[in-house]
């Protein structure tokens, strides 16, 4: 007897070994590496999958929604074309902020988000866009189909950590959000990077 297709007999990556879609594109898969539990930053391991600390966080600014990236996501070319003032892409799957009524207090999860909008930010001239979603089946964000239907006290929560969560106490900061913009562009931003990870990695 065989395994049936959905077993997967060693743990997939969750950069490369999931889906970027679940549905049309504006349903995506994310897998989530912090909550707004977390002090500390972390990320993936792009050769293990799994979860690193990278620091902690530096401020006592922490993430105001859910925090990871889209699977088989990949930010270069085509999506420094969308964010014209930055010179390049991250090189790094594309964000996501995923926000639930009910508090989920561990990452390394994966969920279904609906995508709403996103942040255009610029970190040291790179494009490091943050799409902005909501969990899918999460009836209290049920109505909420584009950026105008979040909360501008979120929206300004979200900014202010991305404009500070690498913030040097002495230094200049080198991140800018250049615009927050709705469920279109996000959906070009997406599309892009689906299309800079084909490019990429096959």
């Amino acid at each position: 007897m065989g395994f049936p297709k959905t077993f997967y007999r060693w743990r997939p990556h969750p950069w490369h070994g999931l889906e970027a879609l679940d549905g049309d594109l504006g349903t995506v898969n994310a897998y989530i590496e912090m909550t707004p539990f977390d002090a500390v930053k972390y990320e993936v391991d792009k050769t293990t999958g799994y979860l690193r600390v990278d620091r902690p966080q530096l401020t006592s600014s922490m993430t105001p929604t859910l925090y990871g990236f889209i699977p088989q996501t990949y930010c270069a070319s085509r999506v420094q074309e969308l964010s014209p003032k930055s010179k390049c892409g991250d090189d790094d799957p594309l964000d996501i902020c995923v926000i639930t009524e009910r508090p989920i207090n561990r990452g390394e999860v994966i969920l279904r988000a609906r995508v709403i909008g996103g942040l255009q930010m610029i970190d040291n001239g790179e494009a490091d866009d943050k799409i902005v979603a909501v969990l899918d089946n999460d009836a209290f964000w049920e109505d909420a189909n584009d950026i105008n239907d979040i909360s501008p006290a979120l929206l300004e929560r979200l900014r202010h950590y991305f404009e500070t969560y690498k913030l040097v106490p002495g230094q200049p900061s080198d991140v800018t959000i250049e615009k927050i913009y709705g469920r279109d562009h996000a959906l070009k931003v997406i599309e892009a990077s689906m299309e800079d990870y084909i490019e990429e990695y096959g």
